[in-house]
């Protein structure tokens, strides 16, 4: 048995998966954002590892003899976060999280002391790690000096379950002080940022070990052996191995709380002009491309609590024909947390446009996918898959279950769509198949199989014509952006 563990912004989700690969169990537990001042965001490190210890505990009560039987563990975790330690492994502040925009000032300034986009592929944009670590220099600077080590959301997990200070390729290339081309930490991107070498993790790749359980935690769970922790992966990365897109040219589109066009590839390719994030990805020698918009899911969520409705509700009384010709429908841009793919601006602002009296909340819904789908499109256009026929992309997230969705963004993007045929095969998945690759020293292209999928949405071509004179218009309202 192998156990795959994601720790997300919203939750963690663990797995129990068996050498079939078939996922006998599951547990969750949710955690909580905080939000103290405007576009801050954080964390508290100690919820994550209490809401692991609750999902395990939880197997553990409900499957003893699946647990007894774990030979690995593997981790996924949402990228970015700034997990600062003192020298005794003491939290020193909450995690800034991935979607925290305060360093959004700190961007520039090492933009112009360190090659960044050379060396580390990306823009220096807020949602990395490096610019928090240069906001809490410049205003924690006590805090600052007692940093002895700096690791992402996963690996603490790791540091709690093994003892251990490594991360693996995927997750650290969303530092930016990994040289991405290399596949190592880069000595002059750590020094832009205060730090050296001893401040970061040993480095692996996500299909190899990165680490074995401690012994009392084996023990807790009642494992009768020593399972191995892999290396693990960034959450996307992983969603890549859970629905087997690791080989070049396959991809995934994600519907979560971001929104996420992901591109496998077989060599290092940066593309620093349209914020397109270049990383590497979880199995060797491969690396992958992604346009990120922040706030997809999180958009229908915040109109459904204005509205005081559930999203599901919300989204299943749109219908599904299309506004009558000569209606204005209006517009909504999803920039409720700044946006990334392909604006690269943190006080980016979201908005409806072309409201009239004649709207109603089933109008506003509909905008809001609408919104999310173009700037899926945008992303699209930002990876080179615009004008691109039959590109088959996987979609997975909470959002894929809707179909007049996957529709609408098919249609937007001239994407076909495939649904998994188990949706349990997310990033927890991909954690556990990494374990599985990592215990038996696997090849993970042989262990990460693409998986089967249940339907396909395809491009309907004369809503094609009707979006893409709203996506027109949708890129034509640019003052949004100011």
């Amino acid at each position: 048995m192998w156990i795959g563990i994601d720790i997300g912004t919203s939750g963690v989700k663990t797995v129990l998966m068996d050498r079939d690969q078939t996922i006998t169990a599951t547990a969750h537990a949710a955690l909580d954002v905080q939000r103290p001042y405007p576009g801050w965001s954080e964390q508290n490190p100690e919820d994550w590892w209490n809401a692991v210890l609750q999902t395990l505990d939880d197997l553990a009560n409900d499957r003893p003899q699946d647990m007894a039987a774990v030979r690995g563990i593997g981790l996924s975790g949402q990228m970015h976060g700034a997990t600062l330690l003192d020298k005794s492994d003491q939290v020193l502040r909450p995690c800034i999280l991935w979607n925290d925009t305060r360093s959004h000032a700190q961007c520039e300034v090492l933009e112009k002391r360190a090659p960044f986009r050379g060396i580390g592929g990306n823009i220096v944009m807020p949602g990395f790690t490096a610019p928090k670590l240069e906001w809490v220099r410049e205003n924690e600077p006590d805090l600052f000096e007692a940093v002895a080590k700096v690791l992402l959301p996963k690996d603490y997990i790791r540091l709690q379950l093994t003892g251990e200070y490594i991360s693996d390729m995927s997750d650290s290339a969303g530092t930016l002080w990994l040289d991405v081309g290399g596949r190592d930490w880069s000595a002059s991107l750590l020094s832009a940022t205060g730090l050296d070498s001893a401040a970061v993790p040993q480095l692996v790749e996500g299909s190899e070990p990165g680490g074995k359980l401690r012994k009392p935690l084996c023990e807790r769970w009642g494992m009768t052996g020593t399972p191995v922790v892999a290396g693990g992966a960034g959450d996307n990365a992983a969603s890549a191995c859970g629905v087997g897109a690791v080989v070049p040219g396959t991809g995934f589109l994600s519907l979560g709380t971001s929104g996420v066009l992901f591109l496998s590839q077989s060599s290092y390719t940066p593309n620093t002009s349209e914020a397109v994030h270049s990383f590497c990805h979880a199995v060797p020698d491969t690396w992958h491309q992604m346009g990120v918009m922040l706030a997809a899911g999180d958009s229908v969520n915040w109109l459904a609590r204005l509205l005081n409705m559930k999203s599901s509700v919300m989204v299943d009384q749109i219908q599904s024909q299309l506004p009558h010709a000569g209606t204005e429908a209006p517009i909504f841009h999803p920039y409720l947390s700044g946006e990334r793919t392909p604006h690269n601006l943190a006080h980016a602002a979201g908005g409806f446009s072309g409201l009239s009296m004649s709207h109603e909340r089933e109008d506003l819904a509909r905008a809001v996918l609408e919104g999310v789908a173009f700037g899926m499109a945008d992303c699209a256009k930002a990876l080179g898959l615009t004008g691109i026929s039959n590109t088959k992309l996987y979609v997975i997230g909470g959002g894929a279950q809707s179909d007049l969705w996957l529709q609408i963004i098919s249609d937007a993007t001239g994407l076909i769509l495939q649904r998994p045929e188990n949706m349990e095969q997310g990033a927890a998945f991909g954690a556990a198949r990494l374990g599985l690759a990592a215990s038996e020293r696997a090849d993970p292209s042989e262990i990460c199989q693409p998986v089967k999928t249940r339907d396909e949405i395809t491009p309907n071509a004369v809503n094609r014509s009707y979006y893409q004179d709203r996506l027109a218009r949708y890129r034509s309202l640019v003052p949004v952006l100011s």
